[in-house]
């Protein structure tokens, strides 16, 4: 069987921008398809002809019924089925690449277009286009490639195809050879005169390692379908936090100015210079000031009961107009 380094190192690029399933599934690939395959396929199915015998002496008889009986080598079938299945990983893998050189290109445009010293608005625009196209492909600090947008389609695309071929491969598998191998092969078939028994080498270690290939495809089968169900729900997450995220921008905007309609008028002192006066329910503060006035007019002109043995003179003025006049403009 032919060397399998060069699909090998292909896949493994593949590894490095898949999902967690999909990596799982390349190392079932890679160790318990290909490899036990390779060491062991040739050594189980190597005397497969030369070791089918028939009890006639017929010529060519026994060639038509080893024909009969494997219409393709199962080594050759399952090498076939491998090449196929890696197939759409392997376009999925051109499709990174191109992206990834695409990026380059556009990252490399744009260092040109921002040295240069005279920008005019066509290089404005020129810029803001790059940026546009380089935003649509979404690469991690490490250099690997985001499963979003186009990319997604092609990777569920090449899932779906890995799906399909591998659940028809093991079909085939089941229609042409069964389960199991059985020791004895009956044939009737021209040229052979009449019923021919032809017996096949080591039917039951080819039965255990038939058995274990077919295990090992269902296997791959429902990792793949593992993998469309976590991409399904993956699309689901990010398109709900994406509907949360723009329900609470305007929320946010809204919550940021509770007080939009009320006016408050703050002291511009940094501390007051004295304690504020007490306040009167349903008075505003020019009417509690024209308040305060007339209560110390008040009593300032029942001046005799609060100054006793004082009496003012007839020259002099009441202290009550100038203390009356001097409120009345400090207050105003």
């Amino acid at each position: 069987m032919g060397d399998w380094g060069f699909l090998e190192k292909l896949l493994d690029q593949v590894q490095e921008h898949s999902t967690v399933v999909g990596k799982v599934w390349l190392s079932v690939l890679f160790i318990f398809r290909i490899l036990i395959l390779g060491l062991a396929g040739e050594s189980v199915w190597g005397d497969e002809q030369s070791d089918f015998q028939c009890n006639t002496a017929q010529p060519g008889c026994t060639n038509v019924c080893y024909d009969q009986a494997f219409p393709i080598s199962h080594v050759r079938y399952w090498v076939l089925q491998f090449l196929f299945v890696s197939t759409p990983t392997l376009i999925y893998l051109g499709h990174v690449i191109y992206l990834s050189r695409r990026e380059e290109r556009l990252r490399q445009k744009e260092g040109e277009l921002r040295a240069l010293l005279h920008k005019d608005p066509q290089v404005e625009q020129a810029l803001a286009t790059i940026e546009r196209q380089m935003a649509k492909i979404s690469i991690t600090e490490d250099g690997r490639m985001r499963i979003r947008g186009a990319l997604m389609g092609t990777y569920v695309a090449s899932v779906i195809c890995k799906s399909v071929l591998e659940a028809g491969f093991l079909y085939g598998q089941w229609r042409l050879y069964g389960w199991t191998m059985e020791p004895v092969f009956v044939c009737h078939r021209r040229p052979c005169p009449h019923f021919v028994d032809c017996f096949v080498s080591r039917p039951t270690e080819k039965t255990i390692f038939i058995i274990f290939m077919q295990v090992v495809g269902l296997i791959s089968l429902l990792l793949n379908l593992l993998e469309l169900v976590y991409l399904l729900f993956r699309c689901l997450i990010r398109r709900i936090k994406a509907g949360q995220g723009q329900d609470a921008s305007p929320a946010q905007g809204t919550a940021s100015e509770p007080y939009a309609d009320q006016v408050f008028y703050l002291p511009m002192g940094k501390e007051p210079s004295s304690e504020p006066c007490p306040t009167y329910s349903g008075l505003s503060s020019t009417e509690q000031n024209w308040a305060n006035l007339t209560t110390e007019e008040r009593l300032a002109s029942s001046g005799p009961p609060l100054f006793l043995g004082l009496s003012p003179q007839r020259g002099q003025k009441s202290p009550s107009n100038s203390s009356s006049s001097t409120s009345k403009k400090q207050y105003l």
